[in-house]
């Protein structure tokens, strides 16, 4: 039995699901189709969720801050009741998301989806013929091909877990594994953070980095940076885990709830003083164990602990989806499309989001966006493209990192036609009145124009503020614009003047 529609989309996330609502508004007949539960990565294993463990983290770091200073009490997490509210969030979602699809005349379906032909989809046994097919699906966490792998869990587990283990290591420096170090540092776990290079949170200015990083340390979080991950060996392969993958539903408290599981192996890729000597600094000030950890060389990290999170990247999630029978090409970074988001190499398939190789960053809001693009240009003809230029990104640590626009290094460049503004705003009221928290600012301003080409912050106010200046890019607002505007005050929107002072020396 076949079952034609205009369109068949797989993947129910920000991408698919915008696509299809869009298409089914036009009077298309539309299917779509998810092999995990319905609305994606964010709503159901990603930014949403994420955001309220780290708003239980924010106020715990708010009030260490203000001890002393008016704050008589230490505030604490119960991870167990943290996560109940968690799923308050994320329960309904499913069965809520697949709703309004078929409220709006959407074909709602189940399954794991691969390519028989240009045009053919088979599911569960059923041919399903489209006139264009979406991809979008997502993104998932790359293989890293060491020994043990097979023990690490990955984000979906760590924001399921019913129990927060005392000591916990994330591989991998990206946004992923600082927002989750952090979150678990002020839930009062011992954390570490390894990761291959000496510069983390590719993508974010490199002296704000060095400042979070720093930060972070101080927080407890211990970063070993050139470092290497060999391997991972269960320590009790004989008990109730059996040396099986630790997912949320298998992490429950064994015997002794807060013995080690597994120990690490990693190697430094070149004797590092500095590195050697963070590590000592970092043990001698922790008022915990030293969590059976050992270096026996200044190459070598030994590292006992009780969860591995893989946070050392993802990949397009593509691989079940047999994309040679469709003849849909596809690169490491995902379905190879032309600027209109249409398959190079088959043009009634389209790709949206973290699945397809196109300029964007992985962002929900890209994801939105793409899918919006991808579903005109089947509607109405391969016309529309995205502009990824103004596009902000956070990382949710404590303090926030955000960034839009040119970077520091791309603005030097363009030589005197740029203007860089450093600012160090830990003094300014804002950030003093909570107790002092870290905040910095770099802006980046056109001379001739006297616009915004770029900021990037670290505060606990840059989520927020960062939008300010993506909508000043977006706009093409200038300078004296934005000074003009009259905002609340105190409020940190009020710091934004005296961050464009074009007129002054650097």
């Amino acid at each position: 039995m076949t079952s034609t529609y205009d369109l068949i989309v797989i993947g129910t996330g920000s991408a698919g699901a915008a696509a299809a609502q869009l298409c089914r508004q036009e009077g298309w007949e539309v299917a779509i189709i998810d092999e995990r539960e319905y609305g994606g990565t964010c709503a159901l294993r990603g930014c949403d969720p994420k955001k309220v463990l780290v708003g239980a983290a924010d106020l715990v770091e708010r009030t260490a801050r203000m001890r002393g200073k008016g704050m008589d009490v230490t505030a604490m997490i119960d991870w167990s009741d943290l996560m109940a509210f968690k799923r308050t969030f994320t329960e309904p979602m499913p069965e809520a998301h697949e709703q309004k699809l078929q409220e709006a005349g959407i074909h709602t379906l189940h399954g794991q989806a691969h390519f028989t032909g240009k045009q053919t989809i088979e599911l569960n046994g059923q041919q399903l013929t489209g006139r264009y097919i979406l991809i979008a699906t997502g993104a998932e966490p790359a293989p890293l091909s060491i020994l043990g792998e097979e023990h690490m869990t990955n984000s979906d587990g760590f924001l399921g877990l019913e129990h927060l283990p005392e000591q916990i290591v994330f591989v991998g420096g990206g946004y992923i594994s600082f927002e989750f170090a952090h979150i678990a540092a002020r839930a009062g776990a011992k954390v570490h953070i390894l990761h291959s290079s000496d510069r983390p949170l590719k993508g974010f200015d490199p002296e704000q980095v060095d400042a979070l990083v720093e930060q972070s340390r101080q927080a407890g979080i211990q970063i070993h940076l050139n470092v290497e991950l060999e391997s991972i060996e269960p320590l009790h392969p004989d008990s109730e885990t059996g040396g099986a993958v630790v997912t949320a539903s298998s992490l429950a408290p064994i015997a002794q709830p807060n013995q080690p599981l597994y120990r690490i192996r990693a190697r430094y890729k070149q004797a590092d003083n500095e590195h050697a000597d963070a590590f000592a600094q970092s043990q001698s000030s922790s008022s915990a164990t030293s969590e059976s950890i050992t270096n026996e060389s200044s190459e070598l990290l030994h590292i006992e602990c009780g969860l591995i999170v893989h946070g050392a990247g993802r990949r397009p999630n593509i691989h079940r989806l047999e994309l040679e029978q469709g003849d849909v090409e596809s690169q490491k970074n995902g379905i190879t499309v032309n600027e209109y988001l249409q398959s190079v190499s088959n043009p009634q398939v389209y790709a949206a989001g973290d699945c397809a190789a196109s300029p964007g960053l992985p962002l929900t809001p890209i994801a939105g966006l793409e899918g919006k693009i991808a579903a005109n240009n089947m509607l109405h003809g391969p016309s529309q493209t995205a502009e990824y230029t103004e596009i902000p990104s956070v990382a949710f640590t404590m303090p926030r990192l955000a960034t839009v626009g040119l970077s520091e290094q791309d603005a030097r460049k363009r030589g005197d036609e740029v203007s860089i503004k450093t600012y160090d705003m830990s003094s300014w009221y804002t950030y003093k009145r909570t107790g002092g928290e870290k905040a910095l600012a770099k802006i980046i301003l056109d001379k001739q124009k006297r616009t915004v080409l770029g900021a990037h912050l670290l505060s606990g106010e840059a989520d927020e503020l960062i939008n300010h200046f993506a909508v000043a890019i977006r706009l093409g607002l200038t300078v004296d614009q934005l000074k003009s505007v009259i905002y609340a005050y105190p409020t940190a929107a009020s710091d934004i003047s005296y961050m464009l002072n074009l007129d002054d020396e650097e």
